[in-house]
Formats: structure tokens, C-alpha cells, sequence
């Protein structure tokens, strides 16, 4: 297997707080790996770590062979780094933003003009080289953010949290800029907290929760742990969920997993049948419901089955919305 990156046997303290808890991950060649989990799961702490940001406490993280403890120097220069909060000079333009990433990475003259202007059509914002990236709105600033990271074209790309903020529309076109630099030969690593996202971009993900890594795989084959079958989710207030687990077993010898204010459980034949006298029994006992429905499994439902709580649970929904123009 050709991993690129390796994390074998990681473990971060903090004093006597352990934020990553003996992780092992692969990352092979040209793949997109998604780290998924909550805020404080460790997910950052591992890309620190891997950014050379922070030292483990032990175990060993190698980037294309060579060991982070001793081949920092080159490792950087290896590696492009997007944070999920925008960082640009707003009192420098667009051109003298990326100038100045050049710079650091030491780019020949001749070859940072040309890496500039590319940068500058990759990101759409040819129009607006020469004005100050402080008037630009957050959309434009996090691609400026975005090709700033690319400047000294690195074999891997890290982006953490690509899309908090952004609104649906725009968070698809951020989706498909991904997976054009992936397609161009980019070792791509996300972290996330957006189950969609995962699903829709990664080759291969890992769960994350508390530091330890609770399950990986592909796409697919987390989502064949929760079962073959529909997903049935029945929505309703908290002081219902077990009322709705118990008739499920007693009546339909259904096993349920619940989160907050839904049930789900696996139905592996006859579902449409099976939801309608479900839904036919919950009148019947008066139990008041505000949704009842099937889906395919999803990520939500694989994070249901292993940690008893839905990622938004885990989050709760503070995020602002930032237009791209």
C-alpha cells in the first residue's frame, strides 16, 4: 500500500487531557481522506500534529517516508494548509497576498509571476488583482485563502473545515474545486462536520469521537454497518422516544437506536408495508409524532449506531452563512 501520509500509534495530552488517544491512519497517494467528527473529537489536534504544529506525546507520523520529529524542514514544504477561518492581509491586494506566500516559499521570479496569475483564474478573482483583499466578501477571501495554500504546489493539501460558514450553493462549488485539484494528481485530507460532505467527496474516511477513531472505511462500507435495508426515523419529542423504542420491540421485534428527538432502525424487507403499519399502530396508541419516514443508510445513521447521538447533537447549530459573490 502506498500511503503518503502514515499516524501510527498517535497519542496528543495536554496535560492530563488526552485529545488524541492512540490513533493509527493510512493516507495513501492521490486519495481524499476525511477525518469526520465533532468539535473537540481531536480532529485538528491530529492535523496539527501532522502539520508538525505540535509534537505527539508518542507514537510515530510519517509524510512520504520521512519522520515529522526529524524532517520538519522538508515536510513542510511538502504540505498546503487551509484553516477554516479565512486568513488573508486585508491591507495587501490580491496579487500582493499571493506575492508574498511566493516569497516565503522562496519561488523563483520568473516562475511566481506565472503561478500568480494562475492562482488568480483559478480563484475567479482576475478582476480583482490590485484591490485590497479587506473590501473582498468572506466568499472571495476564503478563495484567495484556498489558491494562497497551493502557491508552492504541494503534494498534499490539507483543508480543515472547507466549508463551515458557507451556504449550500456555494459550499457544491467548493465540493467540485476539491475534486478537480484530487483529479489533477492532489493527495487531498479534510476534516468535517458535515456527514454529506464526507459522503459526497472521500475515498475513505475515519470517525473520530473523543480522540479515538471509532470506525473507517469507504463511504459505503460505513454505511453497510448500520444494515441492509431502509432506515426508518421517527421524529418526535423527547419524552416519546421510549414510548416509540418500546412498541417497536414489543410489537414489530424491531431493535432501535435513539438520538434526542428521533428513533431509527433498520428494516430489511418489505419496508413500505412494514412503515405503514407502523405508522398505523403509533395512531392506535396515541402517541404523538412529528415525522415518520424511510431513507437509505447515511453517515448520521452510522454516527447514531456507534455513538448514541447525531453529529448536530454533538455541534448544535450556531453556524453563520457566508455568501460567495
Amino acid at each position: 500500500m502506498d500511503n503518503i501520509v502514515d499516524l501510527k500509534g498517535v497519542v496528543m495530552r495536554f496535560g492530563d487531557f488526552v485529545a488524541v488517544d492512540g490513533i493509527d491512519i493510512g493516507i495513501q497517494r492521490k486519495e481524499i481522506y476525511g477525518i469526520l467528527g465533532p468539535n473537540g473529537a481531536g480532529k485538528t489536534t491530529a492535523i496539527n500534529m501532522i502539520l508538525g504544529l505540535l509534537e505527539q506525546t508518542s507514537g510515530k507520523i510519517t509524510i512520504n517516508g520521512l519522520d515529522t520529529r526529524k524532517e520538519l524542514g522538508k515536510i513542510k514544504m511538502m504540505i498546503g494548509f487551509m484553516t477554516q477561518e479565512t486568513v488573508v492581509d486585508q491591507d495587501l491586494t490580491a496579487e500582493e497576498n499571493l506575492e508574498i506566500t511566493g516569497r516565503l516559499y522562496h519561488i523563483d521570479e520568473e516562475e511566481l509571476r506565472r503561478d500568480i496569475d494562475e492562482a488568480l483564474r483559478e480563484s475567479g478573482l482576475e478582476k480583482f488583482r490590485n484591490v485590497k483583499a479587506g473590501t473582498f466578501s468572506g466568499g472571495m477571501q476564503r478563495r484567495l485563502n484556498l489558491v494562497r495554500s497551493m502557491m508552492h504546489n504541494p503534494k498534499i493539501l490539507i483543508l480543515d473545515e472547507p466549508t463551515t460558514g458557507l451556504d449550500v450553493q456555494n459550499r457544491v462549488s467548493m465540493w467540485k474545486k476539491i475534486k478537480e485539484l484530487n483529479d489533477s494528481g492532489l493527495t487531498v485530507i479534510l476534516t468535517t462536520q458535515y456527514l454529506e460532505e464526507a459522503d459526497a467527496l472521500c475515498d475513505r474516511i475515519s470517525i473520530i469521537d473523543h480522540g479515538k477513531i471509532i470506525a473507517h472505511g469507504t463511504p459505503a462500507e460505513l454505511k453497510r454497518m448500520v444494515g441492509n435495508g431502509n432506515v426508518l426515523e421517527i421524529s418526535a419529542k423527547v419524552d416519546q422516544i421510549e414510548r416509540i423504542r418500546k412498541m417497536l420491540k414489543s410489537k414489530f421485534r424491531l431493535e432501535s437506536e435513539n438520538a434526542s428527538d428521533k428513533v431509527t432502525c433498520v428494516i430489511e424487507k418489505n419496508a413500505t408495508l412494514m412503515l405503514s403499519k407502523i405508522s398505523a399502530e403509533l395512531d392506535k396508541e396515541k402517541i404523538p409524532v412529528n415525522s415518520v419516514g424511510l431513507h437509505l443508510p447515511t453517515l448520521d445513521d452510522v454516527f447514531i449506531k456507534l455513538t448514541g447521538s447525531t453529529l448536530r447533537d454533538t455541534l448544535g447549530d450556531n453556524t453563520k452563512t457566508i455568501r460567495m459573490r
